[in-house]
């Protein structure tokens, strides 16, 4: 009896001892989480999402980021490309950007066109397309996916010796003031 009750406060210990502590994992993804810029904006660049790839249906490409709203209330959602064409933005499928069961689909299409960008490098030009907006009721954590041909990881991009017609470089969340 005193060897069993013994062992199950050793175990006690071990647990609450472990569940004190944080793993690496943990601790990197908490440095992961993306926050509000001074401005009110989020700024969702895909260098920094964790990216999924398909190479048998690249059209279910999913790049995901953990962000932090301090500010409830509704967004504007912009996606911006580096493309080389400034009229067509060369993607395939429409795009999906979705937290939660809302989802926004759509065609891409330039609504401005950014020459002098420093996210992007010559031969491109920044291209930002609105995709709609988002409310977000209240603060907290939420995770934003996007659903896309033009999701590729950085590492292969930056691999990649042939230049792509257009790259996804990030998705922009600004608050909508009345």
């Amino acid at each position: 009896m005193r060897v069993k009750s013994i062992s199950c406060i050793v175990l006690a210990v071990i647990f609450l001892w472990s569940c004190g502590n944080r793993s690496g994992n943990d601790l990197s993804e908490a440095s992961n989480i993306i926050h509000q810029q001074p401005d009110g904006t989020y700024e969702l660049k895909l260098e920094k999402a964790a990216c999924y790839s398909d190479d048998v249906d690249p059209a279910s490409n999913t790049a995901e980021w953990k962000i932090h709203i301090t500010e409830p209330g509704r967004y504007k959602v912009w996606l911006k490309s580096a493309t080389i064409d400034t009229t067509d933005l060369n993607y395939a499928n429409t795009v999906k950007i979705s937290f939660l069961d809302n989802q926004i689909e759509a065609d891409p299409v330039a609504d401005k066109i950014v020459g002098d960008s420093e996210e992007v490098t010559y031969p491109y030009y920044r291209a930002d397309s609105y995709m709609g907006s988002f409310y977000f009721g209240e603060p907290g954590e939420y995770y934003i996916q996007v659903i896309s041909e033009k999701v590729i990881p950085y590492e292969a991009l930056n691999q990649s010796q042939t230049p792509a017609d257009t790259k996804l470089v990030s998705v922009n969340l600004t608050p909508m003031k009345r």
